[in-house]
């Protein structure tokens, strides 16, 4: 696991829609996995914007997204595709055909996610995945006690979460308490994960997944075992990582980041 830590929020969002323009230049069928949720909506949102003013080419590009709740339409608006229209597909060039999201709408949900997890399998896996950082823990909607062999599936939403995401639904007591995800062992089978933290309540949750012990209590935790991890925070979210002069070392000398430090 590497950990970048950035000066605020917009040089963070910045920093990770960099190494995914990077990563989508050096290959044009890039396979991606997609995060929902506030902390993405800034990182779409330059993304948008380097499409429009400078060319990124999505059009051979497929993605996958983590999670959907259980019971929403994909017109509802407050699903997750939804929020992907809304926020990234709508705005660049991407062949709707090659985006896809867990149906919550399934009539067989087990068969749904099986069917999800053939998939990505079919497109030769995730060469990289958008991961945030939930407020207790979670990945994806991998809640505590998530195993870290995990494949996709159904899974109950904790108090946490439903408070944590409540706010963003129009009426906040209609959101679903169920959800499907990616697995913790489907995220790990990812090329690369690429998971953004920032502000000062992520603290102590990204402290704790990035240098505490794994456990399925804090799924994030399992990116300890990832080859190919990279944590991007702003300072806010790093304020508690023990580790944080080591950290900064790191991106200043390793050449893998040598044109990020222009």
């Amino acid at each position: 696991m590497e950990v970048i830590i950035q000066k605020d929020e917009i040089t963070a969002t910045t920093f990770v829609a960099k190494i995914i323009a990077k990563k989508l230049k050096e290959k044009p069928k890039l396979v991606l996995g997609l995060a929902t949720g506030r902390t993405m909506e800034q990182v779409y949102a330059i993304l948008a914007q380097m499409h429009k003013e400078e060319g990124l080419d999505f059009s051979l590009c497929c993605t996958f997204n983590l999670d959907e709740y259980v019971g929403l339409e994909p017109d509802n608006e407050d699903s997750y595709h939804s929020f992907m229209r809304k926020n990234l597909f709508n705005k660049i060039n991407i062949d709707i055909r090659n985006t896809h999201l867990p149906n919550g709408m399934a009539a067989d949900l087990a068969k749904e996610c099986a069917d999800y997890e053939r998939l990505i399998i079919a497109t030769g896996g995730i060469d990289l995945q958008l991961l945030g950082i939930g407020s207790d823990g979670h990945i994806g909607f991998n809640e505590p006690l998530s195993a870290l062999r995990s494949r996709t599936r159904e899974k109950a939403l904790t108090p946490a979460t439903i408070k944590q995401n409540g706010p963003l639904f129009k009426n906040p007591s209609m959101m679903p308490r169920r959800g499907l995800t990616m697995g913790v062992g489907t995220i790990l089978e990812s090329k690369q994960c690429l998971l953004l933290a920032t502000g000062v309540e992520k603290s102590s949750m990204l402290a704790r997944a990035v240098e505490g012990p794994i456990t399925s209590m804090i799924s994030a935790s399992a990116l300890q075992l990832h080859q190919h991890c990279c944590v991007v925070a702003d300072e806010a979210a790093a304020s508690k990582l023990q580790e944080q002069d080591y950290y900064r070392w790191i991106f200043q000398n390793e050449p893998e980041w040598a044109d990020f430090r222009k």
